[in-house]
């Protein structure tokens, strides 16, 4: 097996990934995004999850109003490399018709976890930082733990919190939206 994992990968571009989905080898039932050019699975959703994502884009679309558009679990395009599928991306108003949202368009993003926070905390949260996306937050549904990323360079987040029941945070690019932390569940207060 370790001779397996020791032999160099063939990596995609999102064209050939494009491709690949019109040419029916992958399918909208497929749950994969493009990262750094590897198709990778996506964990499954589960009742939580798909409940807490739901009233994350009921919370920010009532919040945000005019100012944002807010995209749930669709594809962002970080580069030709990169296509991955963020659990919402609040973006600036557009038409995103003929093209995905690339890096210019990305506000905020926001990934809810339990089963995959190892990988959205390693993985996604890099990527993001690579390039560039100026804040993601990420739900730690096991954990009960929000971090709010801010500040790439580098390739990192040079300021990660972790705030606290009844502080208020507010999105950097949208400083209309309020989100208070409650006692006990993260997730469950409104805006």
């Amino acid at each position: 097996m370790s001779e397996l994992m020791d032999r160099a990968r063939h990596r995609i571009s999102v064209g050939d990934y494009h491709k690949m989905a019109d040419a029916g080898v992958l399918s909208h039932q497929d749950r994969v995004e493009l990262i750094e050019g590897e198709i990778v699975d996506m964990a499954p959703i589960g009742s939580q999850h798909a409940y807490v994502v739901n009233q994350l884009a009921r919370l920010f679309t009532l919040a945000a109003g005019e100012d944002c558009l807010v995209s749930t679990q669709n594809p962002i395009r970080l580069d030709d490399r990169s296509e991955p599928q963020p659990d919402l991306a609040l973006l600036k108003p557009g038409d995103y018709m003929a093209h995905l949202p690339g890096l210019a368009d990305i506000l905020l993003v926001v990934e809810v976890a339990s089963s995959s926070i190892d990988y959205d905390r390693g993985v996604k949260l890099d990527l993001y930082a690579r390039h560039g996306i100026p804040e993601v937050w990420l739900l730690d549904l096991t954990g009960n733990e929000l971090l709010v990323c801010r500040d790439p360079v580098g390739g990192r987040y040079l300021s990660i919190t972790r705030p606290r029941a009844g502080e208020c945070i507010r999105p950097l690019l949208l400083p209309g939206i309020a989100w208070r932390l409650a006692e006990g569940k993260t997730w469950s207060v409104p805006f």
